[in-house]
C-alpha cells in the first residue's frame, strides 16, 4: 500500500499532497489552519493517511527494507488482523508523540517509520535472539556481520533516542520521537497481546 500511495503521490503534485494528507501538528492541535484547497480531510485523519506518504524514493525504500526484514515474522506470528492492529496503533501513537513534542510545528509529517518502529519493538519482544545480518560501512570498508536482534534493535533505538534528545523537537528532517514512540508502543502492545 505504501508503494501504491507513493506512486499516486508522485502522479499528483507531491508538495500539495504532503500538505493535504501529511500530519501537521499545528493543524492537528488547532494552532494553525490550512487553506481550504488543502484542507481536504479532517486533521485527525492525517494521523493515518500520513503513514502512506513518503518524502522520496530513499525514504520509501528504507522503510520498506525494515518492514520486509522484520515485518513478515511478526505478521506470521500474530496473523494479519493483530499485525495490522499493532501497525496502525503504533503508527498513530508515533505520530501523536512526535506532534506532542512540538505541537506548533507546521512541518508535515509523512512516512511509515513510526508504524514500522512499532513492528521493530514487537520483533524485539518475540525474537530477541534471532540472528540478523547487517551491513557495516565505514568510509570505504564494509562488512556484513550477524548479531542478535536485541543488539541491532537496541542500538537502533538508542540512536533514535539520542538523536531526538540532541536535536530537540525542531528537526524537520527526521521524526526521531515518532521512531521512539512507535518502538515503545510496539514493545508495550506486544507484551499485552
Amino acid at each position: 500500500m505504501c508503494i501504491g500511495a507513493f506512486l499516486w503521490e508522485l502522479a499528483h503534485n507531491p508538495d500539495v499532497v504532503t500538505f493535504q494528507y501529511g500530519m501537521i501538528p499545528a493543524v492537528l492541535f488547532g494552532y494553525a489552519d490550512l487553506p481550504p484547497r488543502l484542507a481536504v480531510i479532517p486533521p485527525w485523519a492525517t494521523i493515518f493517511t500520513s503513514m502512506f506518504l513518503h518524502g522520496g524514493w530513499f525514504h520509501l525504500g528504507g522503510n520498506m527494507l525494515f518492514l520486509w526484514i522484520f515485518g513478515n515474522n511478526v505478521e506470521d506470528l500474530l496473523g494479519r488482523f493483530r499485525y495490522l492492529l499493532i501497525y496502525f496503533c503504533c503508527g498513530a501513537a508515533a505520530a501523536l508523540i512526535q506532534a506532542g513534542v512540538d505541537p506548533t510545528s507546521q512541518v508535515p509529517m509523512v512516512g511509515a517509520s513510526g508504524a514500522i518502529a512499532g513492528v521493530l519493538g514487537a520483533y524485539l519482544i518475540v525474537y530477541p535472539r534471532a540472528n540478523v545480518h547487517c551491513f557495516v560501512w565505514i568510509i570505504i570498508f564494509f562488512w556484513i556481520v550477524t548479531v542478535p536482534a536485541w543488539v541491532l534493535l537496541g542500538v537502533w533505538f538508542a540512536m533514535q533516542l539520542l538523536s531526538g534528545l540532541s536535536s530537540g523537537a525542531r528537526d524537520p528532517g527526521v521524526a526521531f520521537w515518532a521512531h521512539v514512540g512507535g518502538f515503545v508502543s510496539g514493545v508495550v502492545l506486544m507484551l499485552l497481546l
